[in-house]
């Protein structure tokens, strides 16, 4: 991108298309209307609205040190400083994990199955987004969200108030902020990629997403080892349990609910794309199996 041509925006859009596409990004026309919405100012309507206007020296150097990160594989969405999840706008940043679509299954179920829920805890919130999303659709619901870092739960904590939810946030290992407490609904969306598949992800997951959000131990089963069975002495009888899960993990997550021992007949949905994404169980009023 050449200093002394005057770049238009058609011209622009269309130079950092091929650019983009020839780094290997997918969604090189789109993203590329979007990074230079961020450094006009503009939505992608105004921006065909005066596709032959010249952009200003400063438009034109926001716009070249974004597509210098964009085509260094950086996430999207850590240049723009946002995602869209469950049609709520979410701050994020290296130190949470982006969320996505696909943990939308979660947050439906979790509403689908107790919708009234009037105590709902969030383990490992990040960026806040399932939290948010829960006290958006269950109003008279109080919500907790932990999180075992602080900038995380900085970072959930401006997305709540941005979204206007009355969150509780408290700093801490799994239960441990909450000792003692017990809620109807439980929700986690805890680190489940096997160890030594972190390497094989894709450049934009394992480099910029935080490692301590992807690493679920040799198998990727360590959380849900200790989540589950301590679930239970947080639950209201009737209360549900819902976790987000790996690829292929659905048979061995079932298999940790049944062998609490207090937890009814776990049920697995699949996300968009069809795979096994969500495990949640009830537990049983009584304390026995079903």
């Amino acid at each position: 991108m050449a200093e002394q041509e005057t770049w238009t925006t058609l011209k622009v859009l269309n130079w950092t298309k091929e650019f983009l596409l020839s780094k290997g990004i997918v969604n090189a026309r789109l993203e590329a209307e979007w990074l230079l919405c961020a450094a006009t100012g503009l939505d992608r309507v105004g921006l065909y609205l005066q596709y032959d206007k010249p952009l200003s020296e400063i438009e034109l150097s926001d716009y070249r040190a974004m597509i210098a990160r964009r085509a260094r594989h950086e996430p999207l969405q850590h240049i723009l400083g946002s995602q869209e999840f469950c049609g709520l706008d979410f701050e994020v940043s290296p130190d949470v994990l982006i969320p996505r679509h696909d943990t939308e299954v979660l947050v439906g179920e979790a509403v689908l199955r107790h919708p009234g829920a009037l105590s709902i805890l969030d383990i490992g919130t990040g960026s806040g987004c399932i939290a948010v999303s829960l006290c958006k659709r269950l109003v008279h619901a109080h919500v907790t969200a932990t999180d075992i870092s602080a900038p995380a739960l900085a970072i959930a904590r401006r997305n709540a108030e941005k979204n206007k939810t009355p969150i509780e946030f408290l700093e801490g290992d799994l239960f441990t902020p909450v000792a003692g407490r017990c809620f109807d609904l439980i929700v986690s969306n805890p680190p489940y990629i096997p160890r030594l598949d972190i390497e094989s992800l894709d450049i934009e997951v394992r480099n910029y997403d935080p490692q301590i959000a992807l690493d679920g131990g040799h198998d990727g089963l360590d959380i849900y080892r200790l989540l589950i069975p301590s679930a239970v002495t947080h639950l209201n009888p009737g209360g549900w349990l819902f976790v987000e899960i790996g690829i292929g993990q659905a048979q061995e997550v079932t298999q940790l609910f049944q062998s609490a021992g207090k937890f009814s007949k776990p049920i697995v949905s699949l996300d968009p794309s069809g795979i096994e994404r969500v495990v949640g169980a009830q537990r049983n009023e009584d304390h026995d199996l079903v």
